[in-house]
């Protein structure tokens, strides 16, 4: 039956999770949904936006095998739980072929292709990876190029595995034994991935794994603010859970569903909403171009390639809705799109109302994390939505904002409609971080169960709907007063010309940090900071929230999931500090740089031809790490990394 309420959740919880007979790893679902329905359509993928009815598809059955023969040549090359198989892939089947084939394996390691060479190579020594599965040597694609001087020190890799894109251009062309190449400088052996599938068998694990819902099945790399990110840990039972939970508050439907996959496969939502999801249903997965909605052309012939594959649901963020707004349907039929998933950052409501109007189709904002496999909390498609709303808790998920003390321990559960922090616990919630100093911090002790600590901050109305009223980390504290950089943000983007905007505090000696905000603009707008400052000062009832400044920018930098990466905005703001300082001191400044020092703190180092110690003492008034240094530039010392 639809779910419809909180009421309708707690009632299909009567019934244990373990009555359930959910599958206990990704493999095994894989393998059910096979075993039902072996030609139904599992897969499509297309090259190219403007080639889009050349398609490679796969049933369920062949699906299942090329899962199962990269599972089989991943054992071959020693892929283990302790040492996983990574990708540094874009949107391929392959890249499904390596997620799932990986976890049956032992660990496979997603990280972002578009990561800087040496981040990458940092990941990989981090996770002892083995096995590495990227795109190899091809006109016009230079990844390869970039990353291969990366990796000649890393003492645990020994397979590359290269990718080949001609078979989707036309062409089958592999790597004959006398032209790979002998890189035997570099410590690890290189093969050709297709070629490495297709001499494993299809209808068997070699080496079945002995896996339980606890085993790991993944790395995925959290969105960090500076240095390297996170590694998060998660499990089979994670990751089943997670899209099987999700899919009950999706409801079921009479014929399969087709999803558009347009996000990025190293994230979560892309794997799990569009992956794992609906393969567990039997539904159709459209994986559209290797850059999704990155690639030229995807976004703007979104809509008849909606109408190609009869797409019923795809997920994006809302940036993605925006740009999709401003495109006209034309004589596209899209009556198969019934939902739209929005996360990963809030989703103006004005957005939502024009967005629902003009296509008919049902804006879901959920919220997740990665520490919780993906999804948390969602809206619900056949109860009443609330724009600004994350929705209500996926079933068996529990999810409360609580109330903690300065020391992040656990004082008492918040009131209805009292902000708190965010916690979830259920069996979606992760195992923790590789590196175990990051776990600290992490968990809530509530009567001696552990919950995760989500770090943002929110509300539960008296319906079980969540809403968020953003994270901790972010809040401004202006000479001791809490403010909410999302009571900025709302009031700005009711402004007809504003698309997107940030609001952060700005280092100042006084008050501690001070509002600013930066927006990006929509298309052809007109307007002056002058103009949206005085916007904001009669839109935020909050005296001390009203920014002091507002900035015009061409784009507000954005990570490789669409959020808005607000570390770069206050980077921005520490330099214009020590710009404004070394100004007024007559300092001429020869360099500045972001870094982190051993112990993890964010610091500003500035060089100077002259004058250090004065702008060190004016510098020294701010509340931030700085250090200044007279003279030419020298290597780095002791353990600082830039950020």
């Amino acid at each position: 039956m639809p779910i419809r309420s909180i009421a309708d959740i707690e009632a299909m919880e009567a019934l244990p999770l373990a009555d359930r007979g959910l599958p206990r790893t990704t493999y095994e679902a894989l393998a059910a949904t096979a075993q039902r329905t072996p030609d139904a359509k599992a897969l499509s993928f297309f090259l190219a936006s403007d080639t889009y009815d050349h398609v490679f598809t796969w049933s369920y059955a062949e699906l299942l095998a090329d899962v199962t023969r990269a599972a089989n040549a991943f054992h071959a090359f020693g892929v283990s739980a302790d040492h996983p198989v990574a990708f540094v892939l874009p949107n391929l089947p392959e890249t499904h072929f390596t997620i799932w084939g990986g976890e049956a394996a032992g660990v496979v390691f997603a990280i972002n292709h578009l990561l800087d060479p040496s981040q990458i190579a940092e990941l990989l020594r981090a996770a002892r990876v083995r096995v590495l599965v990227t795109l190899g040597p091809a006109p016009g694609i230079d990844l390869w190029t970039r990353l291969a001087p990366h990796l000649q020190m890393l003492p645990n890799l020994r397979i590359v595995a290269w990718v080949d894109l001609s078979r989707y251009a036309g062409g089958a062309v592999s790597l004959s034994r006398d032209e790979e190449p002998d890189l035997a400088e570099f410590g690890f052996d290189i093969v050709d991935f297709r070629r490495a599938l297709q001499e494993q068998p299809s209808d068997r694990l070699v080496a079945p794994q002995r896996i339980s819902p606890s085993s790991t099945s993944s790395y995925v790399c959290t969105g960090g603010t500076t240095g390297l990110p996170k590694i998060a840990v998660r499990t089979h039972g994670n990751e089943v859970f997670d899209a099987w939970s999700t899919a009950q508050i999706l409801g079921p439907r009479a014929a399969p569903r087709t999803f558009f996959c347009g996000l990025p496969l190293f994230h979560s939502n892309a794997q799990i909403v569009t992956g794992l999801l609906p393969w567990m249903r039997g539904d159709h997965v459209v994986l559209g171009t290797p850059e999704g909605y990155r690639s030229k052309g995807v976004m703007t012939r979104f809509w008849e390639i909606a109408a190609q594959f009869r797409v019923s649901m795809f997920s994006g963020v809302p940036t993605i809705y925006a740009a999709l707004l401003d495109l006209p349907i034309g004589d596209n039929d899209i009556s198969s799109l019934e939902l739209a998933l929005c996360g990963a950052a809030p989703m103006p409501a004005r957005l939502i109302e024009s967005f629902e109007a003009k296509t008919a189709i049902k804006i879901l904002e959920g919220y997740g994390l990665t520490e919780g496999t993906c999804v948390s909390s969602v809206n619900l498609p056949e109860g009443e939505r609330r724009p600004g709303s994350i929705g209500m808790r996926i079933p068996y998920q529990q999810m409360r904002a609580v109330i903690l003390d300065d020391a992040g321990h656990f004082l008492r559960m918040a009131e209805t409609h009292e902000i708190g922090t965010l916690a979830i616990r259920g069996p979606n919630v992760f195992s923790g971080y590789l590196d175990d100093r990051h776990n600290r911090d992490v968990w809530i002790d509530i009567d001696g169960e552990l919950w995760l600590n989500t770090g943002d901050l929110g509300r539960e109305d008296e319906e079980g709907r969540f809403w968020l009223s953003g994270r901790r980390k972010e809040l401004i504290i202006r000479g001791g007063h809490n403010i909410d950089p999302k009571l900025i943000e709302d009031a700005l983007l009711k402004h007809p010309a504003v698309a997107l905007a940030a609001a952060i505090g700005s280092p100042d000696a006084y008050a501690g940090e001070v509002p600013v905000a930066y927006v990006q603009t929509q298309p052809g707008a007109t307007v002056t900071d002058r103009e949206l400052l005085d916007f904001a000062a009669a839109s935020i009832p909050e005296r001390a929230a009203v920014p002091k400044q507002v900035n015009i920018v061409p784009a507000l930098p954005m990570t490789g999931v669409g959020k808005i990466f607000k570390p770069a905005l206050q980077q921005l703001e520490v330099e214009a500090v020590v710009r404004a300082e070394a100004l007024k001191t007559g300092t001429t400044i020869a360099d500045i740089e972001h870094v982190r020092n051993a112990q993890g703190v964010p610091v500003i180092r500035v060089r100077t031809e002259a004058g250090a110690t004065t702008l060190q003492a004016e510098l020294d008034r701010y509340a931030l790490q700085s250090e200044v240094l007279e003279g030419p530039s020298g290597p780095d010392a002791g353990e600082e990394t830039k950020s």
